[in-house]
């Protein structure tokens, strides 16, 4: 039987720049079917909670311009329990403003808050992991981060490392790195102090809105309160404005196949491959003496590459891109100078 003070917050904003020109400002990446199952990265994620924690008491937050694509998406989810941003203002306004939407329901309520992009391999792990995370948070006036032992340098990743203090299983943490230059990668994944950041929390409700209040108190007014102020909150993750601040962080040590699928290269590193390397998103192509790529073209529309090694060929609508798959800054300044010279055409 589920416990009916469990709650979920999943995430479901953003843009999904990073996946340009296959997600798209109208259509980001959590509305796509990335792997050809049939059903969007959010409609996984919802499934994947459901079984979890009781559907009632979970929650979607979206940008306005998407309220109509998530309910077309979960149309069981009734529209109480969906979420709307009318300004972006990244993870910690929004999660505050549902941190208070839950209290006035339940305030014995312990939340697991999660983005709808994950990919998540070993369910029954998975869900063991966030049950004993949620039971500890319900139990302990504490902040937790489910931490991902790291099996290659990922300078996309943020990481975590560890303290030797701990509470049972959960490890007090000691400090954040986010994204990480490659050199310094490379030696955390040597050591077993270091975790990557999962972007999966949980917390009692109090615990949170307590932080936020100690830590960020000038957004609390604009939150707390029936209709929220998002506009003249500040632009900030939760991650920078909370976790990295607060002294009651612990991080809980997992291992269910997760992969955030924040940019290509962590799609590359998730899907399957073929014998030289290359990952086809569900795409008509011919490769001839390719090795180490990434293609991605609409149904319906074929593909022949020759002699690539290591790039991203993506195309979508109006829209092909080519380059380096590993090349992260290049492609934010490719997306950056398409927006500055054609507006938001392509974008």
């Amino acid at each position: 039987m589920m416990n009916n003070n469990y709650y979920c917050i999943i995430m479901a904003g953003g843009m999904g720049r990073r996946f340009w020109p296959y997600s798209r400002k109208n259509l980001p990446k959590q509305f796509l079917d990335f792997f050809g199952t049939g059903q969007t990265l959010l409609q996984q994620t919802f499934d994947r909670y459901k079984q979890i924690i009781p559907p009632t008491n979970i929650y979607i937050t979206t940008h306005k311009d998407y309220k109509q694509l998530v309910c077309e998406l979960l149309p069981e989810l009734p529209e109480e329990q969906l979420i709307v941003e009318e300004e972006r203002r990244n993870t910690a306004p929004s999660i505050a403003y549902a941190s208070h939407i839950i209290q006035q329901v339940n305030p014995n309520a312990t939340i697991v808050v999660a983005p709808s992009d994950h990919l998540i391999l070993k369910f029954e792990e998975f869900k063991e992991a966030i049950l004993k995370g949620l039971d500890f948070a319900s139990k302990n006036d504490i902040l937790v981060t489910l931490g991902i032992k790291p099996n290659r340098p990922d300078t996309g990743y943020g990481y975590i490392q560890i303290d030797e203090e701990k509470e049972g299983d959960f490890y007090k943490v000691k400090t954040f790195i986010e994204k990480p230059a490659r050199e310094f990668a490379e030696i955390f994944i040597q050591s077993d102090e270091f975790y990557w950041n999962s972007g999966i929390f949980v917390w009692h409700v109090n615990t949170i809105l307590k932080a936020f209040h100690e830590i960020m108190a000038e957004i609390c007014p604009r939150v707390e309160c029936d209709k929220p102020d998002f506009t003249s909150c500040p632009n900030i993750s939760i991650d920078y404005s909370i976790m990295e601040k607060a002294n009651n962080v612990y991080v809980q040590l997992c291992d269910f196949g997760w992969a955030d699928l924040g940019t290509w290269e962590s799609l590359y590193d998730a899907s399957p491959k073929d014998t030289h390397q290359n990952v086809i998103i569900h795409s008509n192509t011919l490769l001839y003496n390719c090795k180490d790529n990434i293609i991605s073209i609409p149904e319906g529309q074929l593909a022949v590459i020759q002699g690539l090694e290591g790039y991203l060929v993506a195309a979508s609508d109006n829209a092909l891109l080519i380059c380096k798959k590993d090349d992260q800054d290049a492609m934010r300044k490719f997306i950056n100078d398409v927006e500055m010279k054609f507006g938001e055409k392509y974008s």
